[in-house]
């Protein structure tokens, strides 16, 4: 039989057919190990087409086509449609790819590859951090994906690193991350490979892996890595302190808002006086606090809270500061507002149902979104009822409850 090849592979009808035996390629089987397939979906042309090719006057007269079909799809004869088209076994891989228009892979051969390929790479994490098997079964469970470089990588940037703890004299974070991987960002805490550092040191020092900015923080400190001690920082504004220590004294001769660093408050923490300290989201709120000449002791967190901002909650609440908080009445603005009021004790001020109501029915031009289970049903009600925009600490009503209390 002389048969056209591009027409047989580029025949739509008889996909099913080559897309089964591909499937089977794939698998990593032979194909000269392939005797029969099952095509589902072959049409009803497809199948008479092939009976055309493979249905012998012999087996028409017995009624027995080389074609069984039944629910599942047409059972196909490949090696004597093989034969019948003139080809060999080598020219079913080639058909197929054509008909198909993508190689065939063979899936077995490229899983025990792989398979090989993590075993060697386990074995390489194992002997460059045998002192971490908690750390390096957290990896293995997290997988490889499709990058095993940079798992790679990670594993010598870990190896480096855990060489250099305890670090004498100490190290900053980036410092560190420079010499162990080449980039000064590469360990930031906001990474991944940031969060194996800490759970590394967590597991060095054997202790539990903190999940707090500022407790990861102090668990790095620890081992004298030092980060994000200098960037970030955190204001205080007319704040009474009782101590004659650096940040005391800042604090006490100050006539404008005070930023702190981490490392003042960790290094030269200030001795707080029993008052309220009102903590918000948003600097302007101080700028208003000046404007409005308040005398109230104010404290910005400026939106969601890193270490430094939790240092000063866990200090002012060591120290019996009676805390306030208050920020934006939206779904991040509340959630940081919840995770304050339970982690601190702090009172949440202007973050009420009243609040939302005095703003009157459009308190801003944005849109409120969606909001938290577990947000105070009534002051969900209310946010949604008053034309469901954010309230923001801008509004004079946030304002006037903040500043001035007693009006």
């Amino acid at each position: 039989m002389s048969v056209d090849l591009s027409l047989i592979a580029d025949d739509p009808e008889l996909a099913p057919l080559w897309t089964a035996i591909y499937e089977r390629l794939c698998s990593g089987q032979d194909p000269e190990a392939i005797a029969t397939v099952e095509a589902p979906k072959l049409s009803a042309a497809g199948v008479a087409t092939l009976r055309s090719w493979l249905d012998t006057t012999t087996r028409r007269r017995r009624g027995r086509s080389a074609i069984t079909v039944s629910q599942t799809g047409a059972t196909v004869p490949v090696r004597e449609l093989l034969k019948v088209l003139g080809l060999s076994a080598a020219d079913l891989q080639p058909l197929v790819e054509r008909a198909k228009g993508r190689t065939v892979v063979n899936r077995a051969a490229a899983r025990q590859e792989a398979s090989t390929q993590r075993q060697e790479l386990w074995s390489y994490a194992a002997d460059k951090l045998p002192p971490l098997p908690g750390l390096r079964a957290k990896m293995r469970t997290a997988g490889i994906g499709d990058d095993e470089q940079a798992v790679r990588r990670l594993i010598d940037a870990l190896a480096k690193a855990m060489a250099k703890i305890p670090a004498h004299p100490p190290v900053s974070l980036p410092k560190l991350a420079h010499d162990c991987a080449g980039d000064p960002h590469y360990f930031d805490l906001d990474t991944l490979a940031g969060a194996r550092l800490v759970a590394a040191v967590a597991e060095f020092t054997n202790q539990l892996e903190p999940s707090r900015p500022d407790r990861v923080r102090g668990l790095l400190a620890e081992v004298g890595v030092l980060a994000d001690r200098l960037w970030a920082t955190v204001l205080l504004y007319q704040v009474h302190v009782t101590g004659d220590g650096p940040i005391d004294r800042r604090l006490r001769e100050a006539t404008a808002p005070v930023a702190l660093t981490l490392l003042d408050l960790t290094q030269n923490p200030p001795s707080l006086a029993p008052q309220v300290l009102t903590v918000v989201e948003n600097p302007s709120v101080l700028e208003a606090a000046m404007t409005r000449k308040s005398r109230q002791a104010l404290a910005c967190t400026s939106g969601q809270l890193r270490g430094v901002d939790h240092t000063l909650l866990q200090l002012a609440s060591d120290q019996g500061v009676q805390l306030q908080y208050a920020g934006d009445l939206d779904e991040h603005g509340l959630q940081i507002a919840n995770y304050v009021a339970t982690t601190y004790g702090a009172h949440l001020v202007a973050m009420d149902a009243a609040t939302v109501q005095d703003a009157g029915t459009e308190p801003s031009a944005v849109p409120l979104g969606s909001l938290s289970q577990t947000c105070d049903s009534e002051l969900a009600e209310a946010l949604r009822g008053g034309g469901g925009r954010v309230v923001f600490q801008e509004h004079d009503v946030v304002l006037r409850r903040l500043l001035e209390p007693g009006l």
